[in-house]
């Protein structure tokens, strides 16, 4: 209809929609002038498949109620609209296949690109695609860069702020082992130091893939009813939150009896009182870094064994003394 009323080609109409070939100024003015008067908008999504992109870029993580990932999510999207794409969310934890699903997509080139979160999967279905894919957290195959921080300086603030508090018996809430992952260095390296200083560590393994807060509760409730006797304790945000709820239901002071230190320091640990101590994790950071690989790799970039390692801190709190 554009190409009509402008008195000019359906084929002089592509061109200048998609800027795939040469049209005259004074052409492109009477579409202009014909679009406008017809309210026409371009298909976007045909626009794109023209030349073979999308704009969408599928973001998989476990589940968006954890506020690690909800921010990493949030950064995420924040990232990819300034570099003109659009962000797809998928929620791993709802279904067995999701993950497969997706990648799928990226197979039949329904998205652009993957960044994933998630540890579901085996690492053999990842090798088996070439295509744009950035990990967080997690080794994939030597052509998906990773991105992460470092995790054994983690460990080692974490374990020297606890030391430092006088606490004797550690309880130390650490991920399971069964898939690899650059997050292991911060509990092999906190382990260690207790070790090295001959400190008492209670170490619980938690669940696979597991990061809502129903089983947070329930490995609260487990610790508790096994009556393990402690005065530290090393978790992720929400769980040493829960952890430490729990403990002052029972009538423990925080820091007195308990001392606390967070991994990741997200927003939530600055919404409790007391306020945790936590080793923060750059979560705006890996979000651009995850970004600006995506974006390399979509544009024909390629990488082997690539590893983007940024670094933490320790933010005190009240929940350690000092």
């Amino acid at each position: 209809m554009a190409g009509i009323k402008a008195g000019v080609g359906v084929g002089t109409v592509s061109r200048m929609i998609n800027d795939s070939g040469y049209v005259a100024v004074e052409t492109r003015e009477k579409i202009e002038i014909a679009m406008r008067e017809l309210s026409y908008t371009p298909n976007e999504l045909a626009r794109n498949l023209f030349h073979k992109r999308t704009g969408i870029i599928a973001v998989l993580v476990p589940n968006v109620s954890n506020p690690f990932f909800a921010e990493f999510v949030d950064y995420v999207e924040a990232e990819l609209y300034k570099a003109g794409f659009k962000m797809m969310l998928c929620n791993t934890v709802k279904a067995s296949n999701a993950e497969l699903e997706y990648l799928d997509m990226l197979n039949r080139h329904i998205v652009d690109g993957v960044i994933t979160g998630v540890h579901s999967l085996d690492v053999e279905e990842y090798r088996k695609i070439h295509k744009p894919i950035v990990a967080l957290d997690r080794y994939l195959g030597e052509h998906i860069p990773v991105v992460a921080v470092d995790h054994k300086e983690g460990g080692r603030l974490a374990a020297e702020a606890l030391i430092s508090n006088g606490c004797k018996k550690i309880l130390h809430f650490r991920g399971t082992t069964t898939v690899e992952s650059p997050y292991h260095e911060r509990h092999y390296e906190f382990d260690r130091i207790m070790e090295k200083n001959h400190i008492k560590t209670y170490s619980y393994e938690l669940k696979w893939n597991r990061f809502d807060p129903e089983y947070y509760l329930e490995v609260v409730e487990d610790v508790f009813s096994r009556g393990f006797d402690f005065d530290g304790v090393f978790a992720v945000d929400w769980l040493a939150i829960e952890c430490m709820n729990e403990a002052i239901r029972r009538h423990l002071k925080i820091p007195r009896d308990v001392k606390f230190v967070a991994y990741d320091g997200t927003f939530i640990t600055k919404m409790v009182e007391p306020k945790m101590t936590a080793v923060v994790q750059p979560v705006e950071g890996l979000a651009r870094e995850s970004v600006r690989l995506l974006r390399n790799l979509i544009g024909g970039k390629e990488y082997r064994n690539k590893q983007v390692v940024l670094g933490v801190q320790l933010r005190k709190g009240d929940t350690t003394i000092g």
